[in-house]
């Protein structure tokens, strides 16, 4: 019978998603659940989506802005965690809430314009703070839903249940339906998505904003949740972290350091949250995260999940259901 013709079985759509963190590795999962076939090219080079413990946290900055569909992808996000649980893959994570200390009234009022009401939350007095902080924050905004997780396990995760097959190359070209590596092997498929993130951004040369920033890991969690404001403090799989996105913004990517200048003012402000207690670090991830967020079909054709910043794990998987969906309907399924 002629492809296509009555009781003919059609193809299922073959994807090729560039870039291999949680927004690609996103993309992946949820075109393979709707029947899609999925090749992820991922070069594997300085992976903001690695880091050892991510907040999933609604609430950004201090000034407390909530992004559209901050409380869904939050939920979403959750759900993922039991949906790899269930398929055997454990992420290490930590669903018990977030803590925003404010150090004043005006920085409470900022927050309060920006809390949507579909989101759990309630104010705290000092007395009533779950950890120790330290003296004169104002009160502090409790966050239930959110927590932290192992971005690195999250990312692996959704790749590995997902079924898509790995290519560990660099994308040097591509289009609306091919992808041509560095060694000049030409990967085709029904369509491309672009999930680079600030290497893959540089080396596409596309414009963004880059900001980098560190995490120090930790011999001990010093708080037994996360607490924010400025830099973070939060468990761990193993001991805690302390991280902050601190960096002046660039328009393109550079090595992620960590100046001495940087070290003294990260560690003042950990020391501004609360008594660190003598935890020691036991190691230093650096690495740069790309603003701009673009989400999409461009014109030449190749759809986008880029720039999500330091909101990777708390939007990511929601725009990328959305970017699967709207690709695979483009394709007819």
């Amino acid at each position: 019978m002629p492809a296509g013709g009555p009781g003919s079985v059609r193809a299922a759509p073959h994807l090729l998603v560039i870039g291999g963190g949680v927004a690609g590795a996103s993309v992946a999962y949820f075109a393979a659940r709707a029947g899609a076939r999925v090749t992820v090219i991922d070069a594997g080079s300085h992976a903001a989506s690695r880091v050892p413990s991510a907040l999933v946290n609604p609430v950004r900055g201090q000034a407390g802005q909530v992004e559209p569909g901050a409380v869904e992808g939050l939920r979403l996000t959750w759900a993922l965690v039991d949906a790899l649980r269930e398929a055997g893959v454990t992420v290490p994570h930590g669903r018990v809430g977030v803590l925003r200390p404010v150090p004043d009234d005006r920085t409470r009022q900022k927050f309060e314009r920006n809390l949507p009401p579909a989101l759990p939350h309630g104010w705290l007095e000092p007395e009533a703070f779950p950890v120790p902080l330290a003296p004169g924050w104002r009160c502090a905004l409790w966050l239930p839903e959110g927590g932290w997780l192992d971005g690195a396990a999250f990312t692996a995760g959704l790749l590995n249940v997902s079924g898509a097959e790995i290519v560990r190359a660099q994308a040097r070209a591509w289009d609306a339906r091919s992808v041509t590596l560095e060694s000049g092997e030409v990967l085709r498929g029904d369509a491309a998505v672009w999930c680079g993130g600030a290497v893959g951004a540089a080396w596409a040369g596309t414009a963004g904003t880059h900001r980098a920033g560190t995490l120090l890991t930790l011999d001990r969690p010093v708080t037994a949740l996360p607490v924010s404001f400025g830099a973070y403090l939060a468990p761990a799989r193993v001991g805690g972290v302390l991280g902050a996105t601190f960096e002046a913004p660039t328009p393109t990517w550079r090595e992620p350091v960590l100046p001495l200048r940087s070290l003294a003012w990260l560690l003042g402000k950990a020391e501004a949250l609360t008594d660190l207690g003598g935890a020691r670090v036991t190691g230093r991830w650096s690495g740069t995260r790309l603003s701009g967020l673009t989400v999409g079909r461009t014109a030449n054709g190749v759809w986008q999940l880029a720039g999500l910043g330091s909101k990777g794990f708390l939007l990511g998987p929601l725009l990328a259901r959305h970017v699967a969906g709207d690709v695979l309907a483009a394709l007819g399924v």
